[in-house]
Order: C-alpha cells, then sequence, then structure tokens
C-alpha cells in the first residue's frame, strides 16, 4: 500500500479544522458576532475572551467561527458553479474536435480574458455586493479553468482503444461522455475542484474587504481584516486572527490539491 503524500495528509488537517469550525459554529459559539458591545472594544485576549474583541465589541473567536461557515459556503457554490458550466463546455469540445472546439474553446478564452475577481465586482456593481453575487461571478469566472482541464482529459481518453470500441458499436456520444470520458477524467477534476476552492475563499476574502462581498453583520473573515485595519498599531491581534485563518483556508486547500495530485497522478502511481 502505497504511502500519503505528505501535502495530502497536512492539507487535509488543515481543510478538516476549518470544516470543523463551521459545523460547531451551528451548536456553539461564546457570544453572538453580531452584538455589539462599546465597553468592550478592542480587548486583548482574556479568558473572557479568548482572541479579544473588535472595534465593535464583538468576540473574535465567535466571529471567526461563523465567518467559517460563509467561506465554505462561497467556496462549495463557486466550484459548483464552476463545475456545472466548465465541464460540459470541456467535455463537448474535446468530443467535438473541429468547428465545435474552436467555438467553444474560443469563447472560453474570452471568458477567461475576465479575472474572476473583476467579473465579481462588476456583478456587484450592477446587482449590489452580496455572497450570491459573489459566490456567482466566481463560479462563472473559475468555470474555464474546468473547460480546459475537462478538454485535455477527453481528448486523451477519446484516443483509447475501448472507446474507439464503443463508437464502433454505435453508442450515442452522451453515453460514452457519461460510462467512459467523466470516469477517468475525475481526478483531474477533483484536483481542479480544490484548487478552485483555494482561489475562491481569497477571492471572496478580497471582495468582503473592499466591500463588495458578504454584506454586515454576517462575520466575514475579509471584513474583519477591513474593519480592523484602523488598529493595526493600536491593537495588531484584531487584524492577526482573520488573515491567519484565511491562510490556513488557503494553503490547506493547496496543499490538498497538491496531495490529491501526487496520489491521483497514475505515472506517480506507478512509478
Amino acid at each position: 500500500m502505497r504511502r500519503l503524500p505528505g501535502t495530502l495528509v497536512l492539507g487535509g488537517l488543515l481543510v478538516a479544522l476549518v470544516v470543523g469550525a463551521a459545523v460547531v459554529s451551528f451548536v456553539w459559539t461564546p457570544y453572538d458576532p453580531t452584538v455589539v458591545d462599546s465597553a468592550s472594544r478592542l480587548l486583548t485576549p482574556s479568558s473572557a475572551h479568548w482572541l479579544g474583541t473588535d472595534d465593535f465589541g464583538r468576540d473574535i473567536l465567535s466571529s471567526l467561527l461563523v465567518g467559517a461557515r460563509t467561506t465554505l459556503l462561497v467556496g462549495v457554490v463557486a466550484v459548483a458553479v464552476a463545475a456545472v458550466i466548465g465541464i460540459p463546455v470541456g467535455v463537448s469540445a474535446g468530443m467535438r474536435p473541429g468547428a465545435t472546439d474552436e467555438v467553444l474553446m474560443r469563447g472560453n478564452d474570452v471568458l477567461l480574458s475576465f479575472p474572476a475577481l473583476l467579473l465579481a465586482i462588476v456583478f456587484a456593481a450592477v446587482w449590489g455586493g452580496s455572497t450570491l453575487t459573489a459566490m456567482t461571478a466566481l463560479g462563472i469566472g473559475a468555470a474555464p479553468g474546468f473547460a480546459r482541464v475537462s478538454r485535455a482529459g477527453t481528448r486523451q481518453v477519446m484516443s483509447q482503444d475501448y472507446v474507439l470500441a464503443a463508437r464502433a458499436c454505435g453508442q450515442r456520444p452522451s453515453r460514452i461522455a457519461t460510462r467512459h470520458v467523466l470516469p477517468n477524467i475525475s481526478s483531474e477534476l477533483i484536483v481542479q475542484a480544490s484548487v478552485t476552492f483555494a482561489i475562491a475563499v481569497l477571492a471572496e476574502a478580497a471582495l468582503s474587504y473592499l466591500g463588495f462581498g458578504t454584506p454586515p453583520p454576517t462575520p466575514s473573515w475579509g471584513r474583519m481584516l477591513q474593519e480592523s485595519q484602523p488598529y493595526l498599531y493600536l491593537q495588531p491581534m484584531v487584524m492577526l486572527w482573520p488573515g491567519l485563518a484565511i491562510a490556513v483556508t488557503v494553503l490547506g486547500f493547496n496543499l490538498l490539491g497538491d496531495g490529491l495530485r501526487d496520489r491521483l497522478d497514475p505515472k506517480a502511481v506507478r512509478s
């Protein structure tokens, strides 16, 4: 039995930590993260407030726990939207070389020219900043990545003998796609999903920092950074905790993606 890559183990532990924090927040938080207490502003960590309080007197630990829900929700929905849009486009382009491939991939290149963060800002300017707007825009912006990965994997699978035999037997393209193509490119798609999740987490934090993401009073790690910026020198710990949470989450999903790639790569398995 082959040993699990160290990056996979470490990434899995960090991701499990973030998921655990989100799950715990549904059943327990030390305080209500939306309650303002002006008498408890900018307190240092203590037994009453383990990580201190922010400039509105809100408990930082409670805000971090509840903020993990928003972070994971944005990542899951953004990845789902990107996969639903990108995978069919990539598979269709890979299975139909020629005019269909050219049209789909040139359209994919046009969408790829718009960064996901810029697209989210445009969406927020039109429909207003919200979690839904951020999730949708980030998902659309990440779809070209899924399309490219799907197309490359599909073209490799379509050249295999078992696919040629299936086509010779008269199987429909939709059946070939679901029975032969998708199962054989699933490993690449899993890795792409993990990397996209990390990008979505970082982008959502940036949007909330700029005021285009999750609106108050819902806790958001990016907005916690923005609100704590004026107090960087007065109480630096207020900015440290949300920044550390974002860094751990992004690092965890990136390491998880690297570990999955090493684990699922057929060449690595053979070696």
